[in-house]
This record gives structure tokens, C-alpha cells and sequence, in this order.
């Protein structure tokens, strides 16, 4: 295999000659190659491991892997076969646990772009818009897509093509069942802005000390902005406040050890941050719809 070295890139570049651009990993997101045929690859810099968000649309893959998926205001957990949708400009990031894997298409078909010159794509304005909102895929739909996702990646040029088109008018066929909307607002972030940098430090830091007492003060020396600033700009790049964001990422934390421990709720509550048990008993039946010991039996049968 061919493998070019390339430099650090914020921006993503479409390989010379392509239309779109498709990435796989084999350990870790830091480490991903742009394939441009099934002997030839060039190395790019993973952007995945930070909160960010871009101008193209991304459809990407887990093949193995565990962690926290965070699209726009969605936090939750996800594990081998988590298939995603996103929309353009919709932040993004996937905290891995161990390593993983997978595959990712990445594209940018604005209005006035040829792919809109088809009169048989008007039909996927819909799917995009929806797309705004990140939409996860699973059920039959889902293990297509992955196959082709796959066979992407041992192809070029024209079959690659043909295989991206089959894929988004699979997805646009799927049924109410097989797709779900993550995030509950969608996103319009300005194409370059320069909060981006301050709000992922924000997240890689609350995703890093989410279980001890994380002080505003910490946040704002980190991110050299104001209160006032830091809330706005958190809360429109996010959609979510401070504390609500550490909030979820607490309970996230918390229902996978109701799942992979046999520790008691109040242990968990608070080895995930929370310093009141009643406060974390109120808030999970409000996001879960149920207590956390109903949780704990239901899903392990």
C-alpha cells in the first residue's frame, strides 16, 4: 500500500480528482488514512478525537470500539456497528475507551454543486435537512449501508461513486424504525469560527473530570474567555449549558455501570460526580423514564 504523509489540516481536503473523500482507521482515530483506491492510501491527521464540526456532511462507522458519541446537543453511548449520519456544520465527537475502528464518508454537495443537476437527487434535500439533526442508523438499513461502507474502501473512482449513490437512497428509503434523530435542535455554526478551538478545550476538559467538582473558574482560565462569553458560546456550539452538558455526561457514565457493575445506585451516583443521590434519582427517571435500579434490571434481563 501506498501511504503519502500529510501535514496538520483543520479544514478537510477532497483528494485531488474525487468528489468526496473516504477515511478508515484500524486502532485510533489520531491515525486515519484517506483511501483512494483498494492498493493506495494517504495519511491524514484524525480529527476525531475533539469536539469539532465542518462544512461536509459525514456518514461514519464503528466497526469496534466502545466510548460517548456527542452529535450537536445528543450525548450518549455507542459500541461496534454505531452508524451516523451528520448533517453539515453539526459538532461532533466520539470519546473512545480503548481503540476502534471504522470507516468514514465525508462530502460537500451545497445547492449549485452538480450533484443537484440530476433531477433524480431533488428528492434528498429531505434526507440532508434531516441530516442537520444527526441521524443514527440501525436495523436492516444499517448492516447495508456498513457493507458498502466496507466495500468502499476496496474500490475507485466510478464504483466508488455508484456505491455513495446507493447508500444515501438506501438510507432515504428506510423506515421510521431503522433511523433515529440525535440531536434535538439542529446547528447553523459559522463556517470558520474561532470559538471552536476554546469550546472543544472546554469538552475534551469536562469529558476528562467529569466525575470530580469541576469549577467554572477551571473552564474559563482554560479557555481565556469571559463568563458571559464562555456561556453563550458553549451553549450555541453545544446546545446545551455547562451544567447541563456535565450533567449527561454523568448519567451516560452512570448507566454503564448500572449495566457493568453490581455497585449500589449511590456508589455509582456519586464515583460519576454527583454529590446529591436524590438529585441524580430525579434526573435519571427524567431523561431515562425510569429509576436507575428498573434500568439496571431491565436491560440485564
Amino acid at each position: 500500500m501506498k501511504v503519502v504523509m500529510q501535514g496538520e489540516r483543520e479544514q478537510i481536503q477532497i483528494p485531488s480528482g474525487h468528489s468526496f473523500r473516504v477515511l478508515r482507521w484500524s486502532r485510533s482515530l489520531r491515525e486515519v488514512e484517506c483511501v483512494l483506491g483498494p492498493d493506495e492510501a494517504e495519511r491524514v491527521t484524525g480529527e476525531g478525537t475533539h469536539w469539532h464540526f465542518h462544512l461536509e456532511m459525514e456518514l461514519t462507522l464503528f466497526t469496534s470500539g466502545e466510548g460517548t458519541r456527542f452529535v450537536g446537543d445528543h450525548i450518549g453511548s455507542f459500541a461496534p456497528g454505531d452508524l451516523v449520519l451528520l448533517g453539515e456544520r453539526l459538532p461532533h465527537y466520539w470519546h473512545t475507551r480503548h481503540g476502534s475502528s471504522g470507516i468514514s464518508v465525508q462530502w460537500y454537495f451545497p445547492l449549485g454543486h452538480a450533484f443537484w443537476s440530476f433531477p433524480e437527487t431533488a428528492s434528498m434535500t429531505e434526507l440532508f435537512r434531516c441530516a442537520g439533526h444527526g441521524l443514527h442508523l440501525r436495523g436492516k438499513t444499517a448492516v447495508e449501508v456498513s457493507d458498502w461502507l466496507q466495500e468502499m474502501t476496496q474500490v475507485e473512482g466510478l464504483d466508488q461513486l455508484a456505491l455513495l449513490l446507493r447508500i444515501l437512497s438506501r438510507i432515504q428509503q428506510a423506515t421510521a424504525a431503522e433511523h433515529r434523530a440525535l440531536s434535538g435542535r439542529s446547528f447553523a455554526l459559522a463556517a470558520e469560527s474561532h470559538y471552536q478551538q476554546a469550546i472543544a478545550k472546554a469538552v475534551r476538559h469536562l469529558v476528562a473530570h467529569f466525575r470530580e467538582e469541576v469549577r467554572l473558574e477551571e473552564v474559563l482560565k482554560l479557555t481565556h474567555l469571559s463568563r458571559p462569553t464562555f456561556a453563550r458560546q458553549f451553549k450555541k456550539h453545544s446546545g446545551r449549558t455547562l451544567s447541563e452538558f456535565l450533567n449527561h455526561l454523568r448519567l451516560q457514565a452512570a448507566c454503564r455501570e448500572l449495566l457493568e457493575s453490581d455497585r449500589s445506585v449511590l456508589e455509582i451516583a456519586l464515583r460519576c460526580g454527583f454529590t446529591q443521590v436524590s438529585f441524580f434519582n430525579r434526573l435519571f427517571r427524567r431523561v431515562m423514564k425510569v429509576s436507575p435500579t428498573a434500568y439496571r434490571k431491565s436491560r440485564k434481563g
